[in-house]
């Protein structure tokens, strides 16, 4: 069945697009390996997204290869590739979504009075123009073809109007209306897709969709908000991922629509018991922690200190839980893996947690996991989590952490001695620095021979207690790229230390002509 013919047929029901994969990744630090984006694309797929935007396919060779590669792989989303109103940007996509089951080409153009002065350099008229024939070229390649007005929100309601006929005339079949820059607020955003709506020819023929941008901290109310307008279909990222503050949060918006069908009588497809795997899968690609009292993946979401809240929770979990960790994927932390259990107790485990791991990356985890039950009185989910989270997004890493030693002395010198390897090749550095941290970053610095900018430094806990593992936080600039890293060890200073060097290894990945790689540069 059409998305066309499934709205109507159920005027509740409203889509799901996620753009984690293109807008998610376009936050500063947050580029994905191939192979991340696979993975993020299967978990999407797995939950019953409805349409993967899967990337930029005219911004790189790469990002058109993982366009392709995704459209390939998924299995029931439909895959989007974004144009801009350009001819070859919409060849390019077109290009990359015929591989897909599902197919749709993503086109917009800008529509604000301040756009179209200072970016575009158009008048109205030609962008009227520009609209007939880009949307009229995307749908002689698909029959499924979204149109997006950039900064509708900031685009007088008459002329947003026109450019909404035109390309529903030109054969758009869903029509979006960003908040590009999070400016609107929900009462008049609920107007704005009711006015188009009702005074637009062919209206009730195309799906509406809402894009929130989340400058404001109000991405996920506007998009409940264009519903309540018309809109029937929502544009989100995992853990709200995206430029500047980020967009509409998937799970928020999904068990919103869920917990409150009260006041808002509409449903999406998403298994929302995938939600917390979902979440950890895109944290762990994009090097973006998850904030601990984030609303529903939060490590905090569902846990309660307060005496009161807890004596509450003990007679009856609805007196401080409105959903049960259970309905988005989130199990008890529970103590049930040590030294002494095997490899199958390890695979049943790992299953539970909802990994599938191929049988060398499984024997390296249980390495991993072996080495850290010997080194951590107690393992936690959590710990594993982040064991197998690390090891993946260290695969094919070109710069690697052989040994290290660390001397620190109060009020005296903090000295680092490291053997690396740079492609295989054995690298000694020395360093003494102002603290142990300055010390092995120096070193490494030293070894690689480059001297980017360190943008963030930040540890966790992965659980509790003085032998928790920590999970080390690494954001670096250099030739005006941002690369984020991140590692999880019991030895804070070792997780310091490969965190810097997972970072410095994306630098080294090639993201088209933009990236001219960190050693060669």
């Amino acid at each position: 069945m059409s998305t066309q013919a499934a709205a109507a047929s159920n005027k509740d029901r409203v889509f799901i697009f996620d753009t984690t994969l293109r807008d998610g990744e376009q936050s500063p630090g947050a580029t994905m390996t191939l192979e991340e984006k696979l993975q993020v694309a299967e978990a999407l797929d797995e939950m019953g997204v409805d349409i993967i935007e899967a990337g930029f396919p005219i911004a790189s060779n790469g990002d058109f290869e993982a366009v392709v590669a995704v459209a390939k792989q998924v299995k029931n989303s439909v895959v989007a590739g974004l144009a801009r109103a350009i001819p070859g940007d919409i060849a390019r996509a077109g290009e990359a979504v015929r591989h897909a089951r599902q197919g749709r080409i993503h086109t917009f153009v800008s529509t604000s009075p301040i756009h179209l002065a200072h970016q575009m350099k158009k008048t109205e008229e030609q962008v009227l123009e520009i609209i007939s024939a880009t949307v009229a070229q995307a749908r002689n390649l698909i029959d499924n073809v979204e149109w997006s007005a950039m900064d509708a929100t900031r685009t007088p309601i008459d002329y947003l109007a026109r450019c909404v006929e035109l390309a529903i005339k030109a054969g758009a079949t869903t029509i979006n209306l960003p908040d590009t820059v999070g400016y609107a607020i929900p009462a008049e955003h609920e107007a704005m897709f009711r006015s188009i709506i009702e005074r637009v020819p062919g209206a009730d023929k195309v799906i509406f969709s809402a894009h929130c941008h989340n400058d404001l901290g109000l991405a996920v109310a506007n998009s409940l908000a264009a519903v309540r307008g018309g809109a029937r279909q929502i544009e989100c990222t995992i853990n709200g991922l995206g430029e500047r503050a980020g967009n509409a949060a998937l799970e928020e918006v999904v068990m919103a629509l869920r917990t409150r069908g009260d006041a808002m009588p509409y449903d999406t497809e998403i298994d929302s018991t995938h939600l917390s795997r979902a979440s950890k899968v895109v944290s762990a690609a994009a090097n973006f922690p998850v904030q601990y009292n984030k609303a529903i993946v939060g490590k905090n979401a569902f846990a309660h200190e307060s005496g009161i809240h807890q004596d509450g929770m003990l007679k009856n979990a609805q007196t401080y839980e409105i959903m049960t960790p259970a309905s988005v994927g989130i199990k008890e932390t529970t103590l049930v893996m040590g030294k002494h259990s095997g490899r199958a107790a390890f695979k049943d485990k790992l299953k539970e947690l909802g990994y599938d791991l191929g049988d060398n990356a499984f024997q390296e985890a249980f390495v991993r996991f072996k080495d850290l039950a010997d080194r951590k009185k107690h393992v936690y989910d959590a710990d594993i989590v982040a064991l197998v989270d690390d090891e993946a997004g260290s695969v094919g890493d070109r710069i690697k952490l052989v040994d290290m030693e660390v001397i620190s002395k109060t009020g005296g010198v903090h000295h680092c001695d490291l053997v690396i390897t740079i492609d295989g090749v054995e690298v000694k550095a020395s360093f003494d620095g102002t603290g142990s941290v300055d010390a092995i970053f120096n070193a490494i610095k030293q070894a690689v021979g480059k001297d980017p900018h360190l943008v963030l430094y930040a540890i966790d806990g992965v659980t509790g207690g003085t032998d928790a593992q920590a999970s080390a936080h690494v954001r670096l600039e250099m030739n005006g790229r941002i690369v984020s890293g991140n590692a999880a060890e019991p030895d804070t200073l070792v997780a310091s230390a490969r965190a810097y060097i997972n970072a410095y290894n994306r630098l080294l990945l090639e993201r088209g002509a933009a990236a001219q790689g960190a050693l060669a540069g």
